[in-house]
């Protein structure tokens, strides 16, 4: 005997019939159960799983027909085998076309019905299995492409580090985004999992600059208005290199949007207001905040308090004046100078 034999419900309202199948078939190493009619084989049905069904089509109240539905719908591992008289099997017929394995016709030839047994089980084992295993190889294909795509994202935030490094201006800009950012997206209580693909748009939200002439990035002066348009390609740049391996929908969305303004004038799409993404508007903020306070060819860095004077006068206007205010609220000032006095190895200040 196995660990569990295999289960057999036969569900006919003749008590004659049911006795000599059970019979048969315990005989086979089955475990059967009885059931005189549609209403005891669903309570059957729904007590411990069943394998195998051997439904007779026609018996009073809920016919074997209308109960086959209820099977395929309710259990749709469990086989079904049906079982007719002779004049019945054209029905039975159609059952087979709607998810019967099999059918038997009465008189039974007992051996024909282990066999019919054996071949629906058989057939069942083998579906299970074969269910198993495409989840199990999917299961598989799907971790290899996360680790794939995050091996990847990695080279591309890496990517960005060292492209900010070449550039003394812009050196450590996107982690200084990125705890700037964190800090305004706590102040503003947003759930744990967003703050951490804010902090990751952050990381990487100017990476689109790969794609902009060097002589642009470095100009000492004031930009022309096709080198504006050039330099404003890069959030689109970003989006584009992006793609093919963030599956999230919120990052990619910063990269492309971190330009926009509330009032509709930025870039790349004049989004207004709401219809910026949060994490774009929060990204706007750090990222023009840093901006402003980094030493940048065309002019010296602004001290703090000018700064956040240009945030204030920027409210409603350039900044969604929500995060503006969480901005000034959070202390990300005071987090990216203990950031920048750590990594310069002083003192941090009181």
């Amino acid at each position: 005997m196995t660990a569990r034999q295999e289960r057999i419900l036969i569900v006919d309202d003749e008590s004659v019939v049911r006795r000599v199948l059970q019979q048969k078939l315990s005989a086979a190493g089955y475990y059967c159960e009885e059931a005189g009619n549609a209403y005891q084989a669903q309570d059957k049905l729904n007590g411990d799983a069943v394998e195998l069904v051997i439904l007779d089509i026609t018996m009073p109240g809920k016919s074997g027909v209308e109960l086959l539905s209820e099977i395929k719908l309710c259990h749709p591992d469990t086989a079904v085998i049906m079982a007719t008289a002779v004049s019945d099997t054209s029905i039975a017929i159609q059952c087979m076309k709607e998810g019967a394995y099999d059918y038997l016709t009465k008189p039974f030839n007992l051996d024909e019905v282990i066999l019919s047994a054996q071949r629906a089980l058989e057939k069942r084992r083998l579906e299970l299995e074969n269910r198993d295993y495409r989840q199990h190889l999917e299961g598989k294909v799907e971790e290899q492409a996360g680790k794939i795509r995050a091996s990847f994202l990695s080279s591309i935030t890496a990517l960005a580090y060292a492209l900010e490094a070449k550039d003394r201006y812009t050196s450590g800009h996107s982690q200084r985004v990125a705890r700037m950012a964190v800090a305004v997206a706590k102040e503003l209580d947003i759930p744990s999992d967003r703050v951490e693909k804010i902090r990751l748009g952050a990381l990487i939200h100017d990476l689109g600059k790969i794609g902009v002439r060097e002589a642009v990035l470095n100009k000492p002066g004031k930009l022309t208005d096709e080198e504006f348009r050039h330099m404003g390609e890069h959030p689109d740049i970003g989006q584009h290199i992006l793609n093919p391996v963030v599956d999230e929908k919120s990052t990619l969305e910063m990269v492309r949007h971190h330009h926009e303004r509330y009032d509709g004038r930025g870039y790349p799409d004049g989004l207004q207001g709401e219809k910026i993404p949060l994490g774009a508007r929060i990204l706007a903020v750090a990222d023009s905040y840093d901006a402003m306070t980094s030493e940048r060819p065309y002019r010296g860095a602004m001290s703090v308090d000018a700064a956040n004077a240009e945030i204030v006068r920027g409210r409603s206007a350039q900044f969604d004046p929500m995060v503006a205010d969480a901005f000034l609220r959070s202390g990300s000032q005071r987090i990216l100078l203990l950031g920048l006095t750590r990594a310069l190895g002083l003192r941090p200040p009181g």
